[in-house]
């Protein structure tokens, strides 16, 4: 049954407008975003599809793809990208509300930023913070991308761009989406690789951080650094 068929009470639009977003399903949401539906299904039942194939929550929709999207009959690409769009939207939100304000004095503040800006992702990435002398973040940089299960990064790449930002202290980060948060020999190899050569710039590594939906590691609170 279409939208517009609807009493107009029940309309996801008109309930909007009425009573706020926040009272709204996660279908009806995703119903506004997708606007329309086709001869054979309406938004709300795009919708519902495609929560149905994210098992209802929206952390596992946010891990599909555009091509995964579109597997759905009604979601072309022009929907699927509107639907990424609101999705990411939400997540920069969401990590920006976790940035750290202030000088940087412990790991777990900065395990929890970058759980918010990784979370769902499929692939393995490595990113650096560069802060200045008091510690505070001036930029995240994502040096490199990989697969399933490692990611390569170039110190030479890291410092370069240190030097750039002007940074004086740096803390590397990656992401494990297996859960596992021991490192591996190259992520150890890599670290002590980063740390010699940025103590000929005076830049000092303060952490390596590798983050998952399980929690996080860091070289330092071990006393790896």
């Amino acid at each position: 049954m279409p939208i517009k068929s609807w009493k107009q009470e029940e309309r996801p639009r008109e309930k909007l407008r009425m009573i706020g977003a926040a009272n709204l399903s996660d279908a009806e949401l995703l119903a506004i975003i997708i606007q329309n539906g086709n001869r054979e299904h309406s938004a709300f039942d795009l919708a519902l599809d495609l929560l149905n194939r994210s098992n209802q929550t929206l952390s596992q929709l946010t891990r599909l793809s555009m091509k995964e999207l579109m597997k759905t009959k009604g979601i072309g690409m022009a929907k699927a990208m509107m639907i990424l769009a609101a999705l990411e939207l939400g997540r920069r939100r969401f990590s920006e509300e976790q940035k750290p304000k202030d000088s940087i004095t412990d790991s777990h503040s900065v395990a929890r930023y970058l759980q918010t800006k990784f979370m769902d992702l499929s692939h393995e990435i490595f990113a650096v913070l560069f802060m200045n002398r008091a510690n505070k973040i001036m930029h995240l940089e994502i040096i490199s991308s990989g697969g399933m299960t490692g990611t390569v990064a170039d110190p030479r790449i890291i410092l370069k761009k240190a030097l750039e930002e002007e940074a004086v202290n740096i803390i590397l980060c990656h992401n494990h989406p297996s859960g596992n948060l021991r490192p591996s020999r190259a992520d150890e190899e890599l670290t002590q690789k980063i740390i010699k050569a940025a103590k000929y710039f005076d830049i000092q590594v303060l952490d390596h951080i590798i983050v998952s939906t399980e929690g996080y590691y860091s070289f330092a609170d071990e006393g790896r650094i």
